[in-house]
Formats: structure tokens, sequence, C-alpha cells
């Protein structure tokens, strides 16, 4: 059975992201984009916003990062 998501804060997510190698290239308003050294196609969008992610904009995250929740909850 797939561990079901927690509820986090853009910063952890991001914080969780920069662990799994991608780093901040640029915020424009409200969003940050990461890229990945590693992956020319990759980039990934996180909202900054006050409230928690939602789990529909986490999965979102974690399929443009290549991730499974099982690899996102482990670098949490």
């Amino acid at each position: 059975m797939t561990p079901r998501l927690p509820a986090l804060s853009s910063r952890q997510v991001l914080t969780a992201l920069r662990r799994a190698g991608w780093h901040e290239h640029h915020t424009v308003g409200s969003h940050c984009q990461l890229r990945h050294p590693g992956r020319a196609e990759g980039r990934v969008t996180v909202p900054m916003h006050a409230r928690d992610v939602k789990r529909g904009t986490l999965m979102s995250i974690l399929r443009q990062a290549h991730l499974t929740i099982e690899e996102f909850l482990e670098l949490l």
C-alpha cells in the first residue's frame, strides 16, 4: 500500500527537493523554480504560499521531480 502524504509547507517541500539534488533556479512572484544539474529537461515549480501545499499539487511536484512518494518521504 502506498503511504499517505502528510500536509507540508512550501519550505518543507523545498528542503526535501534540495536534499534530492535540486537547486533554486529563480523565483517569479510566489513560485520558486528548481532545476537539477543531472537532468537537462527537468524543472520543478513549487508555490511559496503561507498555507500548506495541497496534496494534488504535491503529487504533481513529485511527478515533475521523478520521485516516488516513498523516496520523497525519506528526504523529509
